[in-house]
């Protein structure tokens, strides 16, 4: 049964600004820790997007009416946004996709796959997450290439020594994550990138958990392409962000074809828009991407820019890295409990188990306290079987989170450990 509760919140975005963080769960108040998975929504957000829906709403790009041109100002005033958060050089370099599986598809597919000949490799890392291997996979099958990847530590940091001595002249894509969504392991984007450039790779970053917990600057940090997941970013689903590079997104082809990405048509020849139309064919998630600013506007406060923004995800990261510290101190104190991750640099995700206890049942018996946790392989397998397990459960923190979501957490999995004694 799901009711409202009365809850006040300590953490760094209020409780009460997301309806579904006051509800309980099995007769418990909720402790929601799958923001890795997909964050939840304030309410100024939603209802920004509903009001949008009811008063604002036409097609975008196409009419020549008032509603028309109101709804394409709003979604084209979001991609000027996304282009701050990024520090992108040019808002034509901001290409609104369904989310971080099309954006890596399409770079895959449309940049990667006309480029790769046999023989060439694509090398990624043991962390990445299925939608960072399987698109590469599908493009090395198609071409002859070659997919590899660096090793990690045990501690899951990247083994660095590993990566640059993989790197050689066949290496022609370099795709990693800056963030593990399993481990929680930031990864050093920036100088893996000098790295890869120096063999005259392209690189692609998948961003889907930095976006909401980092201050990100695609130029300092040269990624050629860097793909965003707008749902973990407390924004709406369906929605995600690629950015590339003007010149690079130039000579690609187009990944789909339709509506709003042609300049004319005939049974002879179809010419194409310039970007950023070329790649968003079809009618877009207009009311998602709307929804998007608002969530921006939500994150930064009224008025942002660059520097406000940087400075609030800074403090959204180190507050996460707070109430990490604090959840895997509770969670040590229990015997018999694993953590993965140790990395140097950290971000807010807890990946562990628990001896004799499955993962699912744990997230089951969690779940019956109130506390929303991940249990699987997180879409990882080849990193799950580098660790040596099968899966594990997974606690992710966001800036709704705070210290007695933490204990909760430590209290449940004691619950479990007891029932399973």
């Amino acid at each position: 049964m799901i009711q409202e509760l009365p809850k006040i919140s300590t953490s760094l975005f209020p409780k009460s600004d997301f309806p579904n963080l006051l509800t309980a769960v099995n007769g418990q108040a909720l402790a929601y820790l799958d923001s890795a998975a997909s964050a939840q929504k304030p309410h100024a957000a939603t209802e920004a997007t509903t009001a949008f829906v009811e008063h604002q709403y036409a097609n975008v790009h196409r009419g020549v009416h008032t509603l028309s041109q109101l709804a394409t100002d709003a979604y084209e005033l979001v991609r000027d946004q996304v282009k701050v958060v990024l520090n992108a050089a040019d808002r034509n370099e901001i290409i609104f996709t369904k989310g971080c599986t099309e954006s890596i598809n399409l770079v895959a597919q449309s940049f990667a796959r006309p480029l790769l000949q046999p023989g060439d490799e694509i090398l990624l890392t043991e962390l990445e997450h299925h939608s960072n291997i399987v698109p590469w996979q599908l493009a090395a099958e198609a071409s002859g290439a070659k997919v590899i990847a660096a090793r990690i530590h045990d501690n899951g940091e990247l083994d660095l020594e590993d990566f640059k001595a993989k790197l050689n002249s066949r290496t022609k894509i370099v795709a990693f994550t800056h963030i593990s969504n399993a481990l929680g392991t930031i990864l050093p984007a920036k100088e893996m990138t000098e790295m890869a450039h120096a063999f005259g790779a392209t690189v692609l970053i998948d961003g889907a958990q930095s976006g909401p917990h980092a201050a990100i600057d695609v130029q300092e940090i040269g990624a050629d392409f860097y793909v965003l997941s707008i749902h973990k970013m407390y924004g709406p689903t369906g929605v995600g962000v690629l950015y590339g590079k003007l010149n690079l997104l130039e000579a690609m082809p187009p990944y789909q074809g339709g509506g709003s990405m042609i300049r004319s048509v005939s049974f002879e020849e179809t010419t194409f828009a310039e970007l950023p139309a070329k790649f968003e064919a079809g009618t877009p998630n207009i009311a998602g991407v709307v929804g998007l600013g608002a969530t921006l506007d939500y994150i930064a406060g009224p008025n942002w820019n660059r520097d406000s923004w940087v400075r609030r995800v800074t403090e959204i990261g180190n507050y996460e890295a707070v109430v990490r510290e604090y959840g895997v101190s509770q969670l040590a104190e229990i015997e018999g409990l694993s953590v993965y991750g140790d990395a140097e640099e950290m971000a807010g995700i807890i990946s562990f188990t628990l001896k004799t206890v499955h993962p699912h049942d744990l997230g089951t018996i969690l779940d019956q306290h109130g506390v929303a946790v991940r249990a699987g392989h997180h879409c990882c397998q080849p990193l799950m079987k580098r660790l040596g397990v099968p899966a594990t459960a997974r606690a992710s923190i966001a800036a709704y989170n705070d210290l007695e979501d933490m204990d909760r957490l430590a209290s449940a999995v004691i619950a479990a450990k007891e029932i399973f004694a």
